[in-house]
């Protein structure tokens, strides 16, 4: 890339890192120190003002780079991300949403205990809700990595790396000074330019094409080397039983896995009724649904006017597929057209990774809710508690960045929507279970909902790494070691029945039976609102 790229890229970006930077600091100037603020912004967002941020939420890099990406490189087979990540809204919609923001105060736990023992449920259900958090900032970070690369014209991997860190530090220092009232309007206006970008590079490539979209889909497959098989299924997940198994196991991961991930399902705390989360969910789909349509006009525009082959030798992975097609739609490399288009592309992707990340990590430092709340000693007021519970929330927050950050140091040559897919994985193994049978089963038991957890979580990591994803292929993280004895790239045929399997047979054989009035209380609340924060 030319410096006018690199120079008009850097001062967009600089400019939305102190727009946010600016929205942090207003937000934790009207930060009253309490955890309701700290973790739901006061309760006080509309339901299309949070309709935005759930949008801005969910519209990671993993959509934006990732999605188009892998339609870019494997065609047909590579609309399962879009599909899959859509159709998940639904299940939201239609049993999560409104039962979940009368049950919980702040996070997932709070809902599967509220009919339970609360110390081994929130233990539980922390660790997995942090361990779901970690997988998808890890995307995110390897995410932005890649674009630095592609910004400043093929940046070494000591480039990649900084600018990990670099993401890692900004997201602490949004959770920590803004909590989620400035993480919501940071998604916002992402959620606005995201969109933007999207739209314009959308109609451009139909420009390109007059408007026939069918010789938009010829040309891809030309251009693809693969010919029509490009156009059909199986250029990614065909052949073997192996093949089609595995995409079985990705779309079950990602239809169900949306239930469970926690920066998703603490939005719900943020508007003030259950009727205002049923509506938030409902603007959601409707901005998703419009995103995920653009992501497959520009996956295979990136394939007709980019080639494949092209997109492979920028990254391997295809991440780098949507910037290379604006910079083309603008003029070709060194056009003031492509310069600003590819610019205004770069600083639009890297706002979404800010965002998302602000987003996951302060799910993450709900750790200091779900854990520290429930395993210290009560001291001192209550004032003094809260104020106790949200700094060790921005500890945490720090914790957790750590942590990602070095993962992503290991993983920046995979696919991001490949990575998130694995997120997916361990949400719907770990969390879904144990929520889908805290709100809908009478009987389940505190051991139950252990059970559940652990039964999917430690299976669905388990055989990640025992997967082709970790050794024994040359994309894996250790492509020179070999102990992949599990078959598929994702665990979640496998894991995702055993956490509902280990539920019911926790609850089966569980000491204590399951107490009728605290579950008749918890149906009525989830039901009516009755009783609701």
């Amino acid at each position: 890339m030319t410096g006018g790229h690199e120079t008009l890229a850097l001062t967009l970006v600089s400019a939305f890192i102190a727009l946010t930077l600016a929205i942090t600091l207003w937000a934790g100037r009207r930060r009253r120190g309490s955890v309701e603020e700290f973790y739901a912004g006061g309760r006080l967002f509309s339901p299309m003002e949070n309709g935005f941020a759930i949008a801005g939420d969910y519209m990671s890099a993993a959509s934006f780079l990732g999605v188009t990406g892998l339609i870019a490189l494997f065609g047909y087979d590579g609309l399962l991300y879009s599909v899959g990540f859509l159709v998940a809204w639904l299940l939201v919609l239609f049993l999560v949403a409104e039962l979940v923001r009368n049950c919980g105060r702040f996070t997932l736990a709070d809902v599967v205990a509220a009919r339970m023992r609360e110390r081994p449920v929130r233990i539980a259900v922390g660790a997995a809700s942090v361990t779901v958090s970690v997988l998808y900032l890890v995307a995110q970070m390897v995410g932005a990595g890649s674009l630095v690369a592609l910004l400043l014209g093929g940046a070494g991997p000591q480039a990649r790396t900084w600018m990990v860190i670099g993401v890692g530090a900004l997201m602490v220092v949004y959770v920590a000074f803004g909590g989620m009232r400035a993480t919501t309007w940071i998604q916002v206006v992402k959620a606005v330019l995201l969109l933007g970008g999207a739209v314009a590079l959308t109609v451009l490539v139909v420009i390109r094409f007059h408007g026939d979209l069918g010789a938009l889909l010829t040309t891809a497959a030309e251009r693809s080397g693969h010919g029509r098989a490009f156009l059909a299924p199986g250029l990614k997940y065909g052949g073997d039983w192996t093949a089609r198994l595995d995409f079985l196991s990705l779309g079950l991961a990602l239809v169900l896995g949306t239930a469970g991930l926690p920066h998703i399902l603490s939005r719900f705390y943020t508007v003030p009724t259950a009727r205002a989360a049923r509506r938030s969910v409902g603007w959601s789909i409707g901005l998703i649904g419009g995103f995920y349509l653009m992501t497959v006009v520009l996956g295979f525009g990136a394939a007709a006017v980019v080639g494949s082959d092209a997109v492979r030798a920028s990254n391997p992975a295809g991440n780098t597929a949507v910037p290379l097609l604006a910079v083309d739609l603008g003029g070709g490399a060194g056009s003031t057209g492509g310069t600003v288009l590819f610019a205004v592309v770069a600083a639009v992707a890297f706002a979404t990774i800010l965002a998302v990340v602000a987003g996951i990590t302060l799910a993450s430092s709900s750790v200091a809710h779900d854990l520290y709340a429930s395993l210290r000693r009560p001291r001192g007021t209550v004032r003094d508690a809260q104020r106790r519970e949200v700094a060790v929330a921005r500890l945490a927050a720090v914790a957790v960045g750590a942590v990602a950050i070095a993962l992503a140091l290991l993983a920046q040559d995979l696919n991001i929507a490949f990575l998130v897919g694995l997120a997916f994985a361990v949400a719907a193994s770990a969390n879904v279970p144990a929520l889908l049978y805290a709100l809908f089963w009478r009987r389940f038991t505190t051991r139950g909902a252990v059970w559940s957890v652990y039964g999917g979580l430690v299976p669905a990591l388990t055989l990640v790494v025992l997967s082709p994803v970790v050794s024994g292929g040359p994309e894996s993280l250790f492509p020179h070691l070999d102990f992949a004895v599990f078959p598929l790239s994702n665990p979640g045929a496998v894991s995702i029945p055993l956490g509902f399997l280990m539920g019911w047979l926790g609850t089966l054989l569980s000491p204590e039976a399951a107490d009728p009035a605290r579950h008749a209380e918890t149906e009525v609340r989830a039901l009516t609102g009755a009783g609701a924060v």
